[in-house]
């Protein structure tokens, strides 16, 4: 069934055309993952299909009485309430007067300052609590805790900015709505929860609608793509592996028809110019045929993005961090950490949110000091560093401007470049290079900060989660970059397929502090990290398996171990069957995450209890053979 359609929509800012006369519809169970290079206008699509923006001209046609979710970018809270009070403001009422609001403050009616929106929000939360509406209470709970929020009753004043957005997504998925519509949702979320979140969504049975640049993601949550490139969309049935194979068969294909669109010119070129008499119809018909396909545009060339930015030569002191331990408030984020950093390294460094991956960036890159210990840096170590946030970047300042204040020319493994040049390989026209950074898109000025910092020519790069808001384009040409790139790359980031391609030594982040190396990429390191898991698991109920073996046997079985040995299998096949409806049950409410916790700790029980039962069957089965032995003895 059609939730959705968007209809011949057009929006442009300035001279820069987003969607040209754009169609597409969203239907029951699609989800639809949105790509594109940065500034082509996807967060804005979102927005448009929310109803927090509108196009220039086309239309939105909605089934009645549609009912949709959305999780901006940068999400805005209209009032002081407590984590678990801004979760329902997904509520009919309180939603309208939220869109009103977003409406306002996008047409500069108002700000987020304004205390009319608050009260009129705390009003109506107030109201429903006095009704006892938060009947989703324990679902979400159990969201914001695999997000990693716990503190339910803290004032979202209180929260970091990654903290609040990950309150807005538990808000998102717990709206009961027919389509969801997400925009960058594993931003500010570590590696574990952007798994939890993967599979809640694989399973999701409502319609979604999502921007994400994390390729993993996309490959196991997506069943259709649509790319947004200069104006026009092109939609694909399939996940992200997909969609790389049917874009490369559509541009074979464009590439094709237009080897043959200039075969033909050319033929019909030699004609033309051989004086060809234009008097029959058949002649007339040729030469109007002749310019309308010569009339034709070509397919536009996609914009590629170059990065080619030189480094410095680095001497072989490179950054020795010794004995580095690091506390807040009687935390212990880093314990006794020791490690020289090679010149070629590629170090991906992973951790729950909040562990102190930043903090050790901090540390080895010298803005930060030790509680104890001593970090080294070379005299040729030049260092570059790409933070989570985009630093020194004044929004009146020109896009050429903020590029000058590093170097006017810019080392390049070709030679020297100028700043203008160097934009223009990232994609920054000229007439873009004499805008503000304001005008500049969330994306566009990520990369812009990127290119800012590869321009010093560093030798060692620290990348703090460099891929949010870096489009899959920027992300694909940045790690090629990497891999040719003469120094050191430390990275801290939650995409995995980024992590994959660059890394070959991950620092994981595990408890009291401890930093544990594994070597390879994030899949090499899950894979040893759940075995490892399991060794443990296996290490720790060893002792008790072997008790029974230690125990000096009886000659013989006492009235109750002969009792037990003779029910125990019935208790084993009893317990197998309920392991086995438990699962049952769990594939039949997999969308109800309430139940399926109570499930698992159900599951955990019986599996617990048939693991004992079993080591307790092994033990009378010896004993037993035991006794028989010395009968025919």
């Amino acid at each position: 069934m059609n939730l959705l359609t968007v209809e011949k929509l057009h929006k442009s800012f300035g001279n820069k055309i987003l969607f040209d006369n754009i169609t597409f519809g969203i239907n029951e169970g699609d989800k639809i993952g949105i790509i594109g290079v940065n500034g082509t206008g996807k967060s804005t699509l979102l927005k448009i299909i929310a109803g927090v923006d509108k196009g220039d001209s086309g239309q939105i046609v909605t089934m009645n009485g549609l009912k949709i979710g959305y999780l901006p970018q940068t999400p805005v809270f209209y009032h002081k309430g407590t984590v678990l009070q801004q979760i329902f403001e997904s509520d009919d009422k309180i939603m309208q007067l939220v869109r009103e609001y977003e409406t306002a403050i996008a047409n500069n009616i108002a700000s987020p300052q304004d205390t009319y929106w608050e009260k009129q929000v705390t009003t109506l939360t107030e109201q429903m609590d006095k009704e006892q509406a938060w009947s989703l209470e324990s679902e979400a709970k159990t969201i914001l805790t695999k997000l990693g929020i716990t503190q339910f009753q803290q004032e979202i004043s209180q929260l970091s900015g990654g903290q609040k957005k990950r309150v807005a997504l538990a808000r998102a998925l717990i709206s009961p709505v027919d389509l969801l519509i997400l925009d960058e949702p594993t931003n500010h979320i570590d590696n574990d929860t952007v798994e939890w979140l993967e599979k809640y969504l694989s399973r999701y049975t409502k319609a979604l609608i999502m921007v994400t640049h994390d390729r993993y993601f996309l490959d196991r949550v997506a069943n259709r793509t649509i790319e947004l490139e200069q104006g026009r969309l092109y939609p694909y049935d399939g996940n992200y592996s997909r969609y790389l194979e049917l874009k490369a068969e559509r541009e074979e294909l464009l590439q094709a028809g237009e080897r043959k669109r200039q075969n033909f010119l050319r033929t019909e070129l030699e004609w033309v110019r051989r004086g060809a008499q234009a008097r029959s119809t058949k002649q007339k018909a040729r030469l109007q045929r002749f310019e309308e396909i010569s009339a034709q545009k070509a397919p536009e060339e996609r914009g590629n993005i170059e990065i080619s930015a030189g480094s410095t030569r680095l001497g072989k002191k490179t950054i020795i961090a010794e004995h580095i331990s690091k506390s807040y408030h009687l935390t212990t984020y880093i314990h006794d950490f020791n490690y020289i950093l090679l010149r070629h390294d590629r170090i991906g460094i992973v951790g729950k949110n909040g562990c102190g991956k930043s903090t050790l960036v901090k540390i080895m890159t010298g803005a930060l000091q030790p509680d104890s210990g001593t970090i080294e840096i070379g005299e040729t170590v030049k260092i570059g560093v790409f933070s989570q946030e985009n630093e020194c970047m004044e929004q009146s300042q020109k896009v050429i401007d903020y590029i000058k204040d590093v170097a006017e020319y810019v080392p390049t493994v070709d030679g020297k470049i100028t700043a203008s040049q160097m934009l223009e390989k990232f994609l920054f026209p000229l007439d873009m290079q004499r805008s503000p950074i304001s005008t500049l898109s969330g994306g566009e000025k990520r990369r812009l900060y990127l290119l800012r910092v590869l321009m010093s020519a560093p030798n060692v790069l620290f990348l703090d989660e460099p891929t949010n808001d870096l489009d899959i384009q920027t992300l694909t040409i940045l790690e090629n970059y990497l891999d040719t790139f003469p120094g050191a790359v430390i990275a801290v980031s939650h995409d995995r397929y980024f992590l994959d391609k660059i890394a070959n030594r991950i620092f994981a982040f595990e408890k009291d502090g401890f930093i544990k190396q594994y070597e390879g990429g994030y899949s090499d390191y899950k894979q040893k990290a759940e075995q490892q898991e399991i060794l443990s698991a296996s290490t720790a109920t060893t002792p008790k398996k072997q008790a029974y073996k230690k125990t000096k046997r009886a000659k013989k079985m006492t009235y109750m171990e002969q009792k037990e040995y003779e029910t125990i299998g019935e208790k084993i096949s009893s317990l197998e069957q309920e392991l086995e409806q438990l699962q049952q049950q769990e594939n039949t409410v997999s969308s109800d995450y309430i139940k399926l916790q109570e499930i698992a700790i159900q599951k955990e029980k019986a599996e617990t209890e048939l693991e004992n039962v079993m080591e307790r069957w092994i033990y009378l089965s010896e004993l037993a053979e035991e006794i028989e032995k010395n009968k025919g003895e």
